[in-house]
């Protein structure tokens, strides 16, 4: 796996560049629709690429490896197969959905012991199981097993929390190196950045990944609680200090259209979060005017096109007015028509980055679509 620079923004750090992997070539900056138990909510495998434009999808290794179970994914000949995608697929190593079943978890030195919340049942996670769950999955990228520490823990929580992550980093990083993928394909894996909110344990971090990083690096902890501008300044502390070539750059489960072009803006690459497809099910509408909220009456005779400025074809097949009453009706196409709208909104947005970082206007454009996408219609 290969990541090259291609472009720089010359009034910021925002970059452009290609990540080629096994199942394809990536451009980024890209965001990756969420597919968490191997599917993206509400959303046609065939509407994720032709319609919306996705380059790359994730899955979530705790949900798999709970259901539908190492078994049947092996069997299947990994989770590309199994969910027919054939570009591809990164995977988170659970760390974040065991840190939230606080109460049902125990951290130790060796690993993570949890219960399902499927059946209550316990499973440890160690650096080594962690790599081999990840083998069995088959994703192209696969995430190092980490403690995703508290956005608001002190400064005593975060360094002990971070040494763990350290010593598992090490641990999993010789156990990858001592297995080889189970498919015709090859796999990397990106070490996490962690370290809370302090400068110095976000160096300490840094410098220690960098030690296991190959293609790419990932920065956690980020969206975790901790206020925007905090995120933004451990962006500012990290991303310089981060090789200008040969690694992208993946900050995790992360956000908003404004905070991917802010976050663009300092160094970063690539972006997931469960926003666009968890806020379009609730009626929350991203749009390069604004954000409308389609339960809102102000719709309800409004028989204009949903998104004129829109790339999906749901932004001009359906009104304002349609989708206002599918939510207020309960109509499960409601979800799916704002789901595909909201993805394809994202990836238009990294879409537009590429192009105006490319064209070296990108922080002017910055500041004047951070502007318009935030206003509330």
């Amino acid at each position: 796996m290969k990541f090259t620079r291609t472009f720089s923004d010359p009034s910021s750090a925002a970059r452009c560049g290609v990540l080629e992997t096994g199942h394809g070539t990536i451009q980024t900056p890209i965001f990756m629709p969420v597919g968490t138990v191997g599917s993206v909510k509400g959303v046609y495998h065939r509407d994720l690429k032709e319609d919306i434009g996705a380059e790359i999808i994730l899955g979530n290794t705790y949900h798999l490896y709970l259901r539908p179970g190492l078994d049947v994914l092996k069997a299947a000949g990994g989770l590309h197969k199994f969910e027919n995608w054939d570009r591809p697929i990164l995977t988170d190593s659970g760390g974040f959905q065991v840190f939230s079943l606080t109460g049902i978890r125990k951290l130790t030195p060796e690993g993570c012991t949890f219960q399902s919340h499927i059946d209550g049942s316990r499973h440890t996670f160690t650096p080594e199981n962690n790599v081999d769950t990840q083998r069995i999955i088959g994703a192209d990228i696969m995430m190092a097993l980490d403690e995703c520490c508290p956005g608001d823990a002190d400064h005593d929580y975060a360094a002990k929390s971070l040494q763990l992550t350290k010593n598992w980093l090490e641990r999993y990083a010789r156990r990858f190196h001592e297995t080889e993928p189970l498919y015709d394909y090859e796999q990397t894996f990106f070490p996490i950045i962690q370290g809370c909110t302090y400068r110095d344990l976000r160096t300490e971090a840094l410098e220690h990944a960098l030690q296991f990083a190959d293609a790419g690096i990932a920065i956690g902890g980020l969206a975790v609680g901790e206020p925007t501008e905090k995120m933004y300044e451990m962006l500012e502390v990290v991303c310089p200090q981060l090789p200008a070539d040969g690694m992208v750059r993946y900050l995790m489960g992360v956000g908003t259209p404004a905070n991917l072009l802010e976050a663009i803006s300092r160094g970063v690459d690539m972006f997931d979060c469960v926003m666009p497809t968890r806020n379009g099910r609730n009626g929350m509408l991203f749009t390069w005017n604004g954000v409308m909220n389609m339960r809102n009456a102000k719709w309800e005779e409004d028989f204009s096109e949903l998104d004129p400025s829109g790339t999906s074809f749901v932004d001009h097949c359906y009104t304002k007015a349609y989708l206002r009453h599918l939510f207020i009706s309960g109509e499960m196409f409601a979800a799916m028509i704002a789901s595909e709208h909201n993805l394809a909104f994202y990836l238009d947005v990294v879409r537009q980055a590429r192009a105006h970082i490319k064209a070296g206007d990108f922080s002017k454009w910055k500041e004047e679509t951070v502007k318009r996408i935030t206003a509330r219609l």
